[in-house]
């Protein structure tokens, strides 16, 4: 099982936004910890570390450090901002 860490500029903007679609991150996010990505739109980012997660229009940049089993949360927000 995997400890999920939210940088404060991501839990930041998980306050900012619809409470419903923050709440689907924290649970995707609580899958992924559980090592099940099932059913969960990831993809593995070009030209930089890490994995995107879409959930309807909102993003959330994240990535896995496998040797202490930590998923750590960098981004997260509106697609048109997200990889700025």
């Amino acid at each position: 099982m995997y400890q999920i860490i939210y940088r404060k500029t991501a839990a930041k903007a998980l306050l900012k936004m619809p409470l419903r679609v923050a709440e689907q991150f924290k649970a995707a996010f609580e899958q992924m910890a559980m090592d099940d990505e099932d059913g969960l739109d990831i993809k593995k980012l070009e030209g930089r570390e890490g994995f995107r997660l879409r959930i309807g229009g909102y993003r959330a940049i994240y990535r896995k450090l496998n040797d202490v089993l930590i998923i750590e949360v960098l981004k997260v927000g509106s697609r048109g901002d997200i990889y700025k």
